[in-house]
């Protein structure tokens, strides 16, 4: 199998940079007082950023069995986080309906 810490290294950072637009966005606004939708991209935030950790240090390891490891903690970490984006979308989505 294709090693998949490049690609959610990638994916993660770039998620990183959409989740800290949504949170400043929602400050300079001042609507994230009205709604969870900051605590869903902030967790998501943090998330995301230990997801680009864990995935470098899958690439940069030498050792195949912490690779393993810390790709797959790398990649449970950005599905979760990928769900708190999502469940960020639906609040957005139901607050403008």
């Amino acid at each position: 199998m294709e090693k998949k810490s490049p690609h959610i290294l990638n994916a993660s950072s770039n998620l990183l940079g959409f989740s800290l637009l949504i949170i400043t966005s929602l400050k300079i606004s001042k609507i994230s007082q009205h709604t969870y939708l900051d605590e869903f991209a902030g967790f998501a935030c943090i998330l995301f950023a230990c997801s680009c950790f864990f995935s470098f240090l899958a690439i940069r390891t030498k050792n195949s069995k912490r690779e393993y490891t810390f790709e797959n903690i790398a990649d449970y970490l950005f599905l979760i986080a990928l769900f708190c984006i999502v469940l960020a979308v639906i609040i957005v989505t139901l607050k403008i309906i």
